[in-house]
């Protein structure tokens, strides 16, 4: 199996929207009428309960992660690119999902297929990015600050840990990709009118 093969098929794991698919086997609606449009957890959970919310975050995180897994257990595609390879995967996979050939290019924000597919690439600092977002929730009450903390953390936690360069650009173009997806959220939060979380 090529690289090139690989990569495409981490895209297209990507790329399933277990939001849509989940909250249309619970409630028989498209996720994409309702809320913010996002095929992500948060907007699953809006739109169909706690529950489906829950099964959205793990699938979207599994379509990172179990790429990226599938890739660490083959030492010659693990070695690709100075063991940097793994690291493209993943990517492909964050881009699936934001970018997703099932659904015309219009998918989520990418924050927990990010999470999925560096965790065993990075776990050190995607478990400080967790702490991040978690602590920013608790602070200001809405899930998209939170994620834009967390994601900005990526990068500067990869660098400051020493993690290997190829897998810090993925970070930072991680970041780059999760903010530009955030826009009309930063300007929710500039003018106070982003939504909080239940209390």
């Amino acid at each position: 199996m090529t690289a090139a093969v690989v990569v495409l098929l981490a895209y297209l794991a990507g790329s399933i929207p277990f939001g849509l698919l989940v909250v249309r086997a619970f409630t028989g609606k498209d996720i994409r009428r309702g809320g913010s449009g996002n095929t992500g957890a948060t907007n699953a959970r809006r739109a169909a309960g706690n529950l489906a919310g829950a099964l959205t975050l793990a699938g979207d995180m599994a379509k990172g992660a179990l790429p990226v897994a599938v890739v660490l257990s083959n030492d010659g595609l693990a070695g690709l690119l100075g063991g940097g390879f793994p690291a493209l995967v993943a990517l492909a996979a964050f881009i699936g999902h934001v970018y997703p050939v099932y659904l015309t290019f219009r998918g989520g924000k990418g924050v927990a297929t990010a999470a999925g597919g560096l965790a065993p690439l990075a776990p050190g600092v995607v478990f400080s990015a967790l702490v991040v977002f978690v602590a920013v929730l608790a602070w200001g009450r809405r899930v998209s600050l939170g994620s834009l903390a967390a994601a900005l953390s990526l990068p500067i936690g990869a660098f400051l840990s020493g993690t290997p360069w190829l897998t810090t650009l993925v970070m930072a173009a991680m970041c780059f990709l999760i903010w530009l997806r955030h826009r009309q959220n930063i300007r929710r939060l500039l003018d106070g009118t982003e939504p909080r979380i239940d209390n």
